[in-house]
């Protein structure tokens, strides 16, 4: 099995998050932060769920990996925060819990948290990805947003019985959903950039799918996969993979492997690697206006990709429509733009 050496690996110094974001995510996360006040009221909202509680409850029952435990997976973190330049080294936990799963969260200070299902299951070079792909979340402040879309759907569960209540937090949060979704797109690619090892990728990808037996995958095989999904032969199955993501945070497996295989071949994460990417320093300049025009561009090119029969049917519509959105939130995010530089 081929891995990359750590001195192979291109360090991208100053790197911001929009370098690997996927559009959907990225302007929605512009939105958000433009708005003014926004991240204090964040912070308010995040005191009333006490952040200090949840990290407390790792440092009680997990491991915190060190030089002295888990040193490995200690220094792939710190690895991982130097190629991707992280202005602050995260606390990571292993918890025991045989559930194959690894996630950041915490809203002022953001942490990760790795399963031992995830540890056993993946290889180094894998769990390089992993990781990679946690430090995303955090580089990109997801872990702000998806802690409180965790306390929004606990709200939610409690108000079922209060059903105008209900109704209105939970179209808030099926939009949320979409956004976190999209949001795991975008740290399957910061997991590439920090591991820069593709098959590592696909494997960790197939290996949530299928379990450890790498002798009995192919990427092809799984490709192929990827694309019957895509391309249902009936109307009626479209409409059961739109109901399947109902309260789904996370794409499915071969969606995930079928974007971060694309992405691997398309021009922007070679770029990346060559030195040509956004900077942190320009984030404050950047304009929410063209943020939501690559959103919906985005959408609009994968629907041109898609051969699923049901995005066929409404295609020329929705890219109408899409168009037309765009356009009018490119005016709007622009005046807020100039608002902003106005009130500087």
């Amino acid at each position: 099995m081929t891995t990359v050496p750590d001195r192979s690996r291109v360090r991208l110094p100053g790197i911001s998050s929009r370098a690997y974001e996927h559009p959907a995510d990225r302007s929605a996360l512009s939105a958000l932060r433009k708005l003014t006040g926004f991240d204090t009221i964040l912070k308010n909202l995040a005191g009333l769920f006490n952040d200090r509680a949840l990290r407390l409850v790792f440092l009680s029952s997990a491991v915190r990996a060190s030089e002295e435990q888990f040193p490995d997976l200690y220094r792939v973190m710190l690895d991982g925060c130097y190629i991707l330049d992280l202005p602050q080294v995260p606390e990571l936990y292993i918890s025991q819990n045989p559930l194959v799963n690894a996630m950041a969260i915490g809203t002022s200070k953001p942490f990760i948290v790795i399963n031992t299902g995830m540890v056993d299951l993946m290889d180094a070079e894998e769990i390089r990805f992993v990781i990679g792909h946690e430090l995303g979340h955090v580089l990109s402040g997801h872990a702000v947003y998806r802690t409180m879309l965790y306390y929004l759907i606990n709200l939610a569960a409690r108000l079922a019985l209060v059903p105008f209540a209900w109704i209105g937090l939970k179209s808030v949060i099926w939009a949320l959903e979409e956004w976190y979704r999209k949001s795991e797109l975008s740290s399957d690619r910061a997991g590439l950039l920090a591991g820069q090892d593709l098959e590592a990728g696909r494997r960790s990808l197939m290996k949530l799918a299928g379990g450890s037996r790498l002798a009995e995958f192919s990427h092809d095989a799984f490709l192929r996969q990827a694309q019957e999904y895509d391309a249902v032969p009936d109307v009626r199955e479209s409409l059961l993979k739109l109901l399947q993501l109902q309260g789904t945070t996370h794409p499915f497996a071969v969606v995930r492997f079928a974007e971060l295989d694309r992405w691997a071949r398309e021009g922007e994460y070679r770029d990346i690697l060559e030195g040509r990417y956004p900077r942190r320093e320009d984030d404050p300049d950047a304009s929410v206006g063209d943020e939501f025009r690559s959103a919906a561009k985005s959408y609009q090119d994968s629907w041109n990709r898609s051969a699923d029969p049901l995005i066929g049917a409404v295609r020329g519509a929705a890219g109408t429509a899409m168009d037309a959105a765009g356009g009018l939130l490119g005016r709007f995010g622009n005046r807020r733009d100039d608002d902003s530089s106005n009130n500087n």
